[in-house]
């Protein structure tokens, strides 16, 4: 140890993840990195007359959380919108409804999050005439908590011009009533985007349904609004004690915004990386645009450099890629892509030296992404590409394997599990079939196998909180007695939101531990984690944050 550092963090029950000193007490930190882990009276020996002290009181300090999978820009924006994760049912749903319609008097359209696939009425789908009877002088459109489905009434979809049905390109739907018009059920992007271009607020999705730049390109005004809507984004993050996002859409103008609001603010509360987005309709020089924006944002806190793809949609609107049919209705979802296009993008990303991730929910999505990795590595050689596969909710055995065998990352959300975090059993364990549950969410399954797991929301699929999500992989428990224990330790867990996420953008070197020489990115706990029960981690909170030795306190420790 040499220096003299400019903070020094005491009193702390500190989790390293540095096998060389896995615990410590304090840390002392000066230029952005950590100098020196280990006993108070040893830290303190590095105390200058300017050093700033904080007293952690005996809590848990941590890595910074790495949110390895999520949406800031689109998340960011809803946080104005109506949030469903209480209310239950047709009495509740109408009342959180019109008590934000009358916060909301000027709106175009009321939007709200959330919705769990639950019907209004029993044993019938929601529709048009339900949200109808919700609010009925109002454009309202719903989207369930996965982001795949939307519902709308009826002047919501007249007005986006959708009542009649339309064209949309493979694997989306617009869901057709008996009466010849539109039942008011969107599955995918491609179907619902309407209903968001009709208000402007396509702007916030434009990363995730288009990949291309806003068109026509914002006025100073707006650009500067949306600003403020990547701070409000970052900040909301930071107070989950995350300091590394890995976003899973993206284009240039989030990159761009973000370069401003550095610029502007000299630091960001989040070091952060944008993908390119590379859409079906896309062609494979399109693909200029990701190697432009890996070669133009490669900083401290902003960088690219991965090209994000959807393969398949999601289990509960049957539009998940199944190898064998859906167990409730035979259908077996319908790929994004075709195969060839697919492939071949996969290949050129490849080449170009590119990180690739891909979203893929069922075991048939799944096996198609793997091949056409494999069929990369053959085409251009085997490289440490450390490319990703999002989600995996089901897999076959057979392809287990394959993850370490190909260096695949698997990445994948606590969250998300059926009857996690208070979603609900139905209808996703009826849909996946009991015969494929033992290799649903199947985290252990994975990492006993070799394969490298970070954690995530998915947010604002779910909620942000990394401790919810270390408490959810820790607590989870099989679906049936016989079924095979998916879940996590603690110390896994955790690892799932700080070195995994490291390895998973390739910063290992630098991120990921308190460990000398290493970025200062640290979360400091309202308590210690090791010393509550597994199912009471949630009543801990991220009091404090530290990113690249700024301290950002969110309250008093």
């Amino acid at each position: 140890m040499a220096g003299t550092a400019e903070t020094i963090l005491i009193n702390a029950r500190v989790k390293t993840f540095d096998p060389a000193r896995p615990a410590a007490e304090a840390v002392a930190i000066g230029d952005g990195r950590i100098l020196a882990v280990g006993s108070r009276v040893e830290i303190e020996a590095l105390k200058g007359s300017d050093t700033r002290i904080i007293d952690a009181g005996g809590a848990s300090v941590l890595p910074g959380f790495s949110e390895n999978h999520m949406h800031i820009f689109s998340g960011s924006a809803e946080l104005d919108h109506l949030q469903l994760a209480v209310p239950k049912g047709m009495e509740a749903l109408t009342a959180a409804v019109h008590r934000f319609a009358a916060e909301k008097p000027d709106e175009k359209v009321l939007y709200a999050q959330g919705y769990d696939y639950a019907p209004l009425y029993p044993g019938v789908p929601v529709n048009r005439h339900h949200l109808d009877a919700v609010l009925k002088d109002r454009p309202l459109v719903i989207f369930a908590h996965d982001h795949h489905t939307a519902w709308a009434n009826t002047m919501a979809l007249e007005m986006a011009g959708l009542l009649h049905g339309g064209t949309v390109p493979p694997g989306n739907e617009i869901v057709m009533g008996p009466d010849g018009l539109a039942s008011g059920e969107l599955r995918e992007m491609e179907a619902f985007n309407p209903l968001l271009t009709m208000s402007g607020f396509d702007r916030f999705r434009q990363g995730l349904a288009s990949g291309l730049e806003p068109d026509p390109y914002p006025d100073e005004e707006t650009f500067r609004y949306d600003m403020d809507v990547m701070r409000r984004g970052l900040d909301y993050c930071a107070r989950h004690g995350i300091t590394s996002i890995q976003n899973m859409d993206g284009n240039r103008y989030q990159l761009e915004l973000l370069e401003a609001v550095l610029k502007e603010d000299g630091s960001l509360p989040c070091r952060i990386k944008i993908p390119f987005h590379y859409k079906p309709f896309m062609t494979l020089d399109m693909l200029d645009r990701a190697s432009e924006m890996a070669e133009r944002f490669n900083g401290e806190y902003i960088t690219s450099g991965l090209v994000k793809f959807f393969y398949d949609g999601v289990i509960d609107s049957g539009t998940a890629v199944m190898l064998e049919p859906f167990a409730d209705d035979g259908g077996n979802g319908e790929p994004l892509f075709t195969e060839e296009h697919f492939r071949a993008a996969v290949a050129e990303a490849d080449r170009r030296g590119l990180q690739i991730a891909v979203h893929s929910i069922g075991d048939g999505a799944v096996r198609a992404v793997l091949d056409a990795f494999e069929n990369a590595r053959g085409l251009n050689g085997p490289r440490d590409s450390r490319h990703r596969i999002e989600h995996i909710e089901v897999i076959h055995p057979d392809d287990v394997k394959r993850f370490a065998e190909l260096g695949v990352i698997a990445s994948m959300q606590p969250p998300h599990p059926p009857g996690a975090m208070g979603l609900p059993l139905e209808p996703t364990l009826t849909k996946i079939g009991k015969a494929r549950w033992d290799y649903s969410y199947a985290w252990r399954t994975l990492k006993d196998a070799g394969a490298h797991i970070p954690f995530a929301s998915d947010w604002p699929v779910s909620p942000i909180c990394p401790i919810r999500g270390i408490e959810a992989a820790v607590i989870r428990k099989p679906w049936s007695e016989d079924g095979i224990d998916q879940s996590f330790s603690l110390d896994e867990a955790i690892a799932g939101y700080t070195v995994e996420g490291a390895y998973a953008e390739f910063a290992e070197d630098r991120k990921g531990r308190i460990k000398p020489g290493y970025l200062a990115d640290l979360v400091i706990l309202s308590g210690d984690i090791e010393a509550v029960a597994e199912d009471q981690i949630h009543t801990l909170s991220s009091v404090a944050t530290i990113i690249g030795g700024k301290y950002r306190n969110f309250r008093s420790v």
